[in-house]
């Protein structure tokens, strides 16, 4: 079978030359100092070990490196899938730390396997399957509950609450019992983190770390109260499977449905906005089994989910990558930092890591993304209700909140039922919008309408009630009436049983109906159904015009 040209690997062009290679190797070692910090601080905001984000990491870069086709995408642990994780494992552990983790771990297997299954089904077109200004808005929202609880974490405050309109009133209520000095550490960190931001290619999150871990020996800070990351065990148990009754994971695969959702939203619009900014191919089936098999690899070794992250994919970018070495670089780099400095990174002082997390997120809370939309004056409305929903109902019910946003939008759009009726240009072959072009002139006998939306089962009786409405209100000399189905590029059950009762409507009006620009897909089950008395050439794919010509000529052979 011919691939088609989503399925064809990206490709970079030329063998890589020894610059590139060098460009790899810089990019690389540039990025072990960015995702090292970070798979740690995630592993805190999904209340996992240390060691289940810098698991993810290995099985991110390993498998979508031998699997994956963007040679830009650094798929690993992100923000929004460690919080999403949190709060879904929470929101069924009860409190049991022992079975938090086993449904974390659990959690993240049910994602591998949805991203598998969804790779076998081919359904990797379906690329964004939460609208974009839905996604930043839960990104924004998702940013503002992290740095929230990241501020608790470095203060030393434990809120027992998770929604903030309760959470913000504790933490704040308790800044009598603030760690002041763990917070100037935080701000001291944050401080040096943007600005070593500014130099490209610096690990500015690793030197960071190696700064606060030699801080805290000097000046002894856990005197002070202020803690450290703890114990980081890297020594891999067989692949296991979690403990976990039926109904729970029943449960997971409920949120694991929403996990997938985000974790590809979030993926393909960095692996795609890279793709066509160095004009590369990418192939989303092929992505969706590398999404699949590394967090697949990463459960059963009790990692933490894995998505190609924005943050680290354009930090990949930015610092001069040109093919997948750059990612097998930082996972050469990272597993040498890990067998060596491994005892020292478990001494970073928490609010060191906590500004790491806080610096991450960052990059979500620039209004300016929101701009365009207030500018468009579109989608202002559900991205507005996607912050106003994390911030409200916490990481999980927002984003719930958030896809069911999306989904209405989709139905939405799919369910407009707007007809338009064409005229001919100018004599010629080319027939426009009457409403839009208003110089263009009506044929006599014929009406040509055109649904403007593709016909499936929620709007084919409606879209067709109103080409039944237009009919009426003409005169009696219409002898034909021409749909053009250009829009539809096949047809589900529903709208060939609506397109059939309305062929014989038509018919009982005495009057001829013509099928134009049908789609092979539409063409073929239009021949399955059989309509009596539909002409055999309206299901061969007639240009409006080629319709036109047959409508006028058997209507003059009629008055022969």
């Amino acid at each position: 079978m011919t691939a088609s040209l989503n399925e064809v690997e990206a490709e970079a062009g030329a063998a890589p030359t020894d610059v590139d290679r060098w460009s790899d190797i810089i990019a690389g070692l540039s990025l072990a100092g960015l995702l090292l910090p970070e798979a740690v601080a995630y592993s805190s905001i999904a209340n996992l070990p240390p060691q289940a984000g810098v698991i993810a990491l290995f099985a991110g870069l390993v498998c979508y490196g031998l699997i994956g086709t963007s040679r830009y995408a650094i798929v690993a642990a992100t923000s929004s899938s460690a919080a999403v994780l949190a709060a879904a494992s929470a929101s069924i552990a009860n409190g049991d730390a022992g079975l938090r983790l086993a449904l974390s771990i659990g959690l993240v297997i049910v994602t591998g396997v949805f991203f598998t299954a969804a790779a076998l089904a081919r359904i990797g077109s379906v690329s964004d399957f939460i609208a974009k200004p839905v996604l930043r808005g839960f990104a924004f929202g998702l940013a503002i509950v992290i740095i929230l609880k990241q501020v608790a974490t470095i203060v030393g405050v434990h809120a027992m609450h998770n929604n903030l309109a309760l959470f913000v009133p504790e933490l704040f209520g308790q800044m009598g019992a603030w760690n002041r000095i763990g917070g100037v550490i935080a701000i001291v960190a944050l401080a040096l983190l943007f600005l070593f931001a500014r130099v490209p290619r610096l690990p500015g999150g690793l030197l960071v770390i190696g700064i606060g871990i030699a801080a805290g020996k000097w000046l002894n800070l856990q005197q002070y109260g202020v803690d450290v990351v703890g114990t980081i065990n890297l020594q891999l148990a067989a692949p296991t499977l979690p403990n976990l009754s039926q109904a729970e994971w029943l449960r997971l695969g409920e949120l694991g449905l929403a996990m997938v959702m985000i974790l590809y939203a979030e993926s393909y619009s960095s692996i795609r906005g890279f793709a066509m900014k160095h004009g590369d191919a990418v192939s989303p089936n092929r992505d969706l089994m590398a999404f699949g098999i590394s967090n697949l690899v990463s459960g059963v070794f009790q990692g933490m989910p894995v998505g190609a992250g924005y943050s680290a994919t354009s930090a990949n970018d930015a610092a001069g990558a040109r093919s997948k070495w750059a990612g097998w670089c930082a996972a050469l780099a990272v597993l040498a930092i890990v067998l060596t400095m491994l005892p020292e990174i478990a001494l970073t002082p928490v609010p060191v890591l906590a500004a790491v997390v806080i610096h991450a997120v960052s990059h979500t809370l620039h209004p300016a993304v929101f701009r365009s939309y207030f500018a468009w004056r579109r989608d202002r409305f559900v991205m507005v209700a996607a912050i106003v929903a994390v911030l409200l109902f916490g990481v999980l019910d927002g984003l719930l909140a958030a896809i069911a946003v999306s989904l209405i939008m989709l139905l939405r759009k799919l369910a407009e039922s707007s007809v338009s009726v064409l005229w001919q240009l100018d004599g010629g072959h080319d027939f426009v919008n009457s409403a839009t072009h208003p110089q263009a002139q009506s044929i006599p006998g014929i009406i040509i309408l055109r649904p403007e939306t593709a016909l499936f089962f929620a709007n084919a009786e409606r879209i067709l009630t109103q080409v039944r409405s237009y009919i009426a209100g003409t005169d009696e000399h219409v002898h034909t009436i021409i749909l053009s189905l250009e829009e539809s590029p096949d047809l589900d059950s529903s709208s060939v049983e609506a397109l059939r009762d309305f062929f014989v409507s038509i018919t009982a009006l005495h009057k001829q109906l013509l099928f134009a620009r049908l789609k092979e897909p539409a063409q073929e089950v239009l021949a399955l159904a059989a309509i009596p008395g539909l002409l055999p050439a309206s299901l061969c794919g007639l240009s409006v015009d080629d319709a036109v010509k047959i409508a006028q000529e058997a209507y003059s052979s009629t008055l022969t």
